[in-house]
C-alpha cells in the first residue's frame, strides 16, 4: 500500500494476495456506485470512471470484430512501425517468450497489428481474442494496458482485478505509447501481456524503455531521411533567387536560402505540386522532391494573398481560424489564450500595444514578455494575417468573429478582462 500526499490510501501495482483482493473489493464497490475504503491508482480509478460512462459491461466478453488480413496488412505497411518491429522483436520477444508473456504491438486505433512470444500464452490469448486485428481501446475492452496507455498517453500497467471486464482478471499486462517524434503523435502501443502469474513489478519499466528505444530508432531514420534530403536539394536551394526552402514531408528544414531557418514549416495535411498559399509564408510555388519539397516564396502583391479571417469561437473544445484567400481556406486550430489575443485583436482594428494586450488578457499592463511570446508563436502559422507595431490584423484582411448563441458560452473557461466584459456586456 502506499499513502498519496492527500493521506489517501491507494495501492501500488498489487503485488500480493492482500493486494489484489483490496482492488478487487475498490472495483466491486465503483460499480455499485459506492465509495471505496482503498481507493485505486490513479490512473486505473481514472479509466474505470471513463468505461462506467461509456457503458461497458463488466461481465461482457473481449470478443471483437477482428479486421480481415488485407487490412491488417495494409496498415502494417502504412505504420511507421514496420520499421522498428525488428527493434521491438529483438529487445522484447525473446524476453516475453522466457517470462510466460507475449508482446503485442497496436496501431493508434489500438488495433492489435503483430503479436510474438511465447506459444501456449498466444493460444490462452486467442481465448480472449488478443490477436491480431482485435480492438482492444477503453471503449472496446474496458481498463486494459493497451488501451488506458493510449489515452493517458503514459506507459500503463494493469493487472488481475483492476481490468474492468472480468474474463482479463486472470491476465497481466504492461504497455506504453510509442510516439512519432517527427510530429510528436501518438503512432501505437506496444504491450506485455500474459497469465496473471507472470506479473513482475519491472516489466512497465522494460516496455517503456523499448518503446523510447523505438522512438530513438525511427528519430535517427528521419535523421538520415533529412540528409538525403539536403544533398539533392541545397544544390538546388543556393542556384535560386529571392526566398525558397526545402522540407520533408513533414514539414522539417533540410536547405533554405533568402530567409531565416526554422526548424519545421507547418503543411497542409494534402500538399499538392503548384501555386499553394500557406499561411506562414504566403503563396509558394511547390514542386516535389525526393522525401521532400521544394518551396519557392512569392514576393511582392499576390492574388492569392489572405483576404479574410473568420474566428471562430462558438464552441470551446473547437476554437479555430479560418483564413480565406482567393485559392482557397487554411484552418488553424487555437489554444484557449491564443483565442483570447485574436479576440482582442477583433475587437480592435486599430491595433494594440503589448501592454495593452496584457492589460487585455492579464488585467496586467506589465506582462508584455508572455504577450509578446505569444503573439510570436501565432505568426508563425498566421505572418501573412497579423501585422505590428501595433499588433493588429492587416490593413486589407476583413475580419469575422463567429460567436456561440449565448454570450454568456464565449470562451467560458477564460478570465481574460477583454472576455470578461464581452460575456457580461459591460
Amino acid at each position: 500500500m502506499e499513502t498519496s500526499a492527500s493521506g489517501v490510501t491507494r495501492p501500488a501495482v498489487p503485488q500480493s494476495d492482500r493486494d489484489t483482493r483490496a482492488i478487487h473489493r475498490a472495483r466491486e464497490a465503483a460499480l455499485a456506485g459506492d465509495r471505496p475504503e482503498v481507493a485505486p491508482r490513479a490512473e486505473i480509478g481514472a479509466s474505470w470512471d471513463r468505461v462506467l460512462r461509456s457503458g461497458i459491461d463488466p461481465d461482457q466478453s473481449t470478443e471483437s470484430v477482428l479486421l480481415d488480413v488485407d487490412e491488417i496488412e495494409h496498415r502494417r505497411r502504412s505504420s511507421t512501425l514496420s520499421e522498428v518491429m525488428p527493434l521491438l522483436n529483438d529487445a522484447l520477444v525473446s524476453l516475453a517468450d522466457a517470462a510466460q508473456q507475449i508482446v503485442v504491438v497496436t496501431d493508434v486505433e489500438c488495433r492489435v497489428l503483430w503479436r510474438r512470444g511465447n506459444a501456449g500464452v498466444l493460444r490462452r490469448a486467442d481465448g480472449v481474442c488478443l490477436a491480431e486485428g482485435a480492438a482492444w481501446a477503453e471503449e472496446a475492452t474496458g481498463t486494459n494496458a493497451i488501451g488506458t496507455a493510449l489515452v493517458s498517453r503514459v506507459p500503463v500497467q494493469v493487472h488481475s482485478s483492476e481490468h474492468f471486464v472480468r474474463t482479463l482478471h486472470n491476465w497481466t499486462c504492461a504497455a506504453a505509447p510509442i510516439r512519432d517524434p517527427r510530429d510528436g503523435k501518438v503512432m501505437g502501443i506496444v504491450d506485455m501481456s500474459g497469465p496473471v502469474s507472470t506479473f513482475h513489478p519491472t516489466t512497465l519499466a522494460l516496455v517503456g524503455s523499448v518503446a523510447r528505444l523505438a522512438e530513438s530508432e525511427i528519430r535517427n531514420r528521419h535523421l538520415q531521411a533529412i540528409d538525403r534530403l539536403r544533398s539533392v536539394a541545397a544544390p538546388l536551394v543556393c542556384r535560386l533567387g529571392g526566398r525558397a526552402l526545402a522540407v520533408d514531408t513533414h514539414g522539417w528544414l533540410a536547405a533554405v536560402t533568402g530567409m531565416p531557418p526554422v526548424d519545421r514549416l507547418p503543411l497542409p495535411k494534402s500538399l499538392r505540386p503548384g501555386r499553394v498559399w500557406l499561411p506562414s509564408l504566403g503563396m509558394c510555388r511547390v514542386e516535389p522532391l525526393p522525401g521532400g519539397w521544394l518551396l519557392q516564396v512569392a514576393d511582392g502583391p499576390s492574388d492569392g494573398a489572405p483576404r479574410r479571417v473568420v474566428l471562430d469561437l462558438s464552441r470551446p473544445r473547437g476554437l479555430t481560424v479560418n483564413v480565406v484567400g482567393s485559392v482557397g481556406t487554411s484552418t488553424q486550430r487555437l489554444s484557449p489564450r491564443h483565442a483570447e489575443l485574436l479576440y482582442a485583436l477583433a475587437l480592435h482594428p486599430e491595433g494594440r500595444t503589448a501592454s495593452e494586450l496584457a492589460q487585455d488578457i492579464f488585467g496586467d499592463a506589465t506582462r508584455t514578455v508572455t504577450v509578446r511570446a505569444e503573439i510570436s508563436r501565432m505568426r508563425r502559422h498566421l505572418a501573412q494575417v497579423l501585422a505590428h507595431r501595433p499588433y493588429r490584423f492587416g490593413e486589407d484582411v476583413e475580419v469575422e468573429v463567429i460567436h456561440p448563441d449565448d454570450r454568456a458560452d464565449l470562451l467560458p473557461h477564460s478570465t481574460a478582462p477583454v472576455v470578461v466584459r464581452a460575456r457580461t456586456g459591460d
